[in-house]
């Protein structure tokens, strides 16, 4: 199946953007091909070469794309931007949610030919560029994410030649620290952060509360450790794939102190707990997804990106859903009914996204 919006067909090249530098940068015929025969036309910078496949996955955010492809929930997923014109603002590193681009590739409508920011440090493109990573731009995007939201998501592959399904393989990546790191060393109450792929803001957020951090692999006993509290973070990927962080979150969960758990972390406290996980038809990523509380029917908009999430009915007895999708039913949050152990699924420490529901860090801190 060919979208018909945006044929694929030899174009002469076209010059599109100028760098910082002054010099201009042209552009190619490019192609999307997916894993059930469909192909979406675009163009790519001349300097891209070879194909790049990936999990193909949609985020509706109007902001906030530093962060989005920075963040390693990301890892292994081509991200396609709804919002129809990105890079508009350049790229900030400090807005970065890691150490370098996690995605494994980017779609959009429009890249902005001319980035206009207080502080740009680099364009989009250039920054795409430095690190490898595929563009594909000139895409009927909407047309592609409502394929995506009928058919769901599926693997894909950005190139100039046409792709084969059976060359779409997907491997699973775990994102995680080799050795812990402390992190205010000197403060009294210690946390432990489970680094399955935890976005810096998650661990900005607990030091900003004056907590000693040790930020510890995915795999890392930490159970026979003095600790006050462990936080389970997020991270890409199947949460059944992560059984050590699920084995020793079970052991920590007999050990009775405060954990609290975000996205990933969610579903890695569920399985621990005895729940079960089903992954969704296409998950829900942006900033504008609205959850309510079960105990106050109070909505807060929150920022998520996920593509797995818990069964409410496989949930054991003493455990309650905490938090629902106002959109899909979905469970947006699990807690203990008597004990320290809650998660939730989308982001309260947001970059990018609201901060509705960033009280969840000290309601975690008044527990330890």
């Amino acid at each position: 199946m060919v979208n018909k919006s945006r044929p694929v067909k030899t174009t002469k090249t076209t010059r599109i953007n100028r760098s910082s530098g002054g010099d201009f940068f042209s552009s190619k015929t490019g192609r999307l091909d997916l894993s059930d025969g469909s192909t979406f036309g675009g163009k790519m910078p001349d300097w891209q070469t070879g194909s790049f496949t990936g999990e193909v996955v949609f985020n509706t955010g109007m902001s906030g794309y530093v962060e989005s492809i920075t963040d390693p929930s990301y890892s292994n997923q081509i991200l396609v931007f709804t919002y129809p014109l990105i890079g508009n603002y350049g790229v900030s590193l400090a807005s970065a949610e890691s150490g370098k681009i996690q995605v494994a590739g980017v779609i959009m409508s429009e890249l902005a030919a001319h980035p206009s920011h207080t502080k740009p440090e680099i364009s989009l493109a250039e920054w795409l560029k430095s690190q490898n990573i595929p563009v594909l731009y000139d895409v009927d995007t909407r047309s592609l994410t409502k394929h995506l939201r009928v058919k769901g998501t599926m693997a894909g592959s950005i190139g100039t030649t046409q792709a084969k399904p059976k060359d779409m393989k997907l491997e699973s990546k775990i994102i995680s620290i080799t050795e812990p790191e402390i992190y205010n060393p000197k403060s009294k109450k210690k946390v432990i952060l489970v680094d399955c792929g935890a976005k810096d803001n998650i661990l900005r957020s607990l030091c900003a509360m004056k907590l000693q951090v040790k930020k510890v692999p995915y795999d890392y006993d930490y159970t026979k450790e003095n600790y006050d509290g462990v936080v389970l973070s997020n991270g890409p990927g199947d949460p059944t794939d992560y059984a050590p962080t699920i084995a020793v979150a079970r052991k920590a969960l007999k050990i009775g102190k405060p954990v609290f758990g975000i996205c990933l972390g969610n579903q890695v406290l569920g399985l621990a707990a005895g729940g079960k996980t089903f992954k969704l038809k296409f998950g829900h990523r942006g900033h504008n997804q609205p959850c309510m509380e079960s105990d106050t029917e109070r909505c807060y908009i929150t920022s998520q990106n996920h593509g797995y999430a818990l069964d409410a009915k496989s949930l054991p007895k003493n455990w309650d859903v905490w938090f629902r999708n106002l959109n899909d039913d979905s469970v947006e949050g699990i807690k203990h009914v008597s004990k320290p152990f809650f998660s939730v699924q989308f982001h309260p420490e947001a970059c990018p996204g609201p901060t509705d529901t960033n009280f969840l860090f000290e309601k975690f801190r008044k527990l330890l």
